[in-house]
C-alpha cells in the first residue's frame, strides 16, 4: 500500500480542534464526504461510531485508526488528523489520542482492510514519524510526510 493511493491532500488536517471522540469522529466523517460523492457524513459516523462499539481503535500512544466498511465505498480512502488537544478516545493504554487515521474500505475489500490496517499500525509504531506528524502545522506538509515516509 501506497499512502498516496488513499490519502488527498484535503483529506490532511492540522491541530483541529477536538473536545471528545464522538465529535472528533463526526468532524472526520464531514471532511471525508466533502470530496467524494457517494459518501453521506451521516453515514460514515454512523459507520464509524458502530466499529468503536464493537472495541476502540485506539492503539496507545495517542494513536487511533478508526476504521470501517461501506457498501457506497469503491476505493480505500484514508484521512489523516491531528488535533489541537488530545482526547479520550477509550485507547488500549487509556492515554488520549492526539493522532489519528481514518481508514475507509469498501465492503467486500475485507483483505485490502486487514492488510491496510497492519501497514498503518505499523507506520504508526515509529516514534520519529508520529513525532514530525505531532509537530507538523501545515496540512500539506502533513501530507507531504505521510506519502514520503
Amino acid at each position: 500500500m501506497q499512502l498516496e493511493d488513499i490519502l488527498s491532500p484535503d483529506r490532511c488536517h492540522c491541530r483541529i480542534e477536538g473536545v471528545s471522540k464522538k465529535r472528533i469522529l463526526t468532524k472526520i466523517s464531514e471532511i471525508v464526504s466533502e470530496n467524494i460523492d457517494s459518501l453521506e457524513a451521516a453515514e460514515v459516523f454512523d459507520a464509524l461510531m458502530a466499529r468503536e462499539q464493537l472495541g476502540t481503535t485506539g492503539l496507545g500512544n495517542g494513536i487511533a485508526i478508526p476504521h470501517c466498511r461501506l457498501a457506497p465505498c469503491e476505493n480505500i480512502i484514508g484521512a489523516l488528523i491531528t488535533l489541537d488537544q488530545p482526547v479520550d478516545f477509550d485507547s488500549l493504554d487509556n492515554k488520549p489520542v492526539d493522532i489519528l487515521f481514518v481508514l475507509l474500505v469498501p465492503r467486500e475489500k475485507n483483505d485490502e482492510h486487514v492488510r491496510t490496517l497492519a501497514e498503518l499500525a505499523t507506520l504508526f509504531n515509529d516514534e520519529d514519524f508520529c513525532f514530525t506528524i505531532r509537530h507538523t502545522n501545515d496540512r500539506e506538509d502533513l501530507y507531504n510526510i505521510a506519502i514520503t515516509y
